[in-house]
């Protein structure tokens, strides 16, 4: 069983995506990785790139513990863009490689955001 109290490797200028008007989605990815990298940085990162051309698509949230732990929450305005998502050709070739080299086990998960605020302490 793994530590998941294990404190999260930190991101340069990572911050969360800001709060939107409700009502919209939440796309919750929850996995556990294999071994080694095996090109799952570069795919990871087209893969952020991609999604952003999706209508609709709000933002994305994301972390890794070390262990393999990883939370991924992507944000969408409406189930479209969220099903847009989903059959992209480039995307459903990454989840297929995925399932067969990087991942151990994930879950999915979908949301409707109901309530949605933030936070940002003022400096200087």
């Amino acid at each position: 069983m793994s530590d998941h109290r294990i404190a999260p490797v930190p991101v340069p200028g990572a911050a969360p995506v800001a709060a939107h008007q409700p009502p919209y989605y939440a796309v919750v990815f929850a996995s556990l990785r294999t071994e080694g990298d095996g090109g799952y940085g570069e795919t990871a990162e087209r893969m952020g790139e991609l999604v952003k051309e999706i209508p609709g698509f709000l933002g994305e949230d994301s972390a890794r513990v070390p262990g393999g732990l990883g939370i991924t929450v992507a944000y969408f305005r409406d189930l479209a863009g969220i099903e847009a998502w989903r059959a992209h050709a480039e995307h459903r070739a990454a989840k297929a490689y995925g399932r067969e080299h990087w991942y151990e086990r994930y879950s999915l998960h979908i949301a409707r955001v109901e309530h949605s605020h933030g936070f940002e302490r003022a400096h200087g």
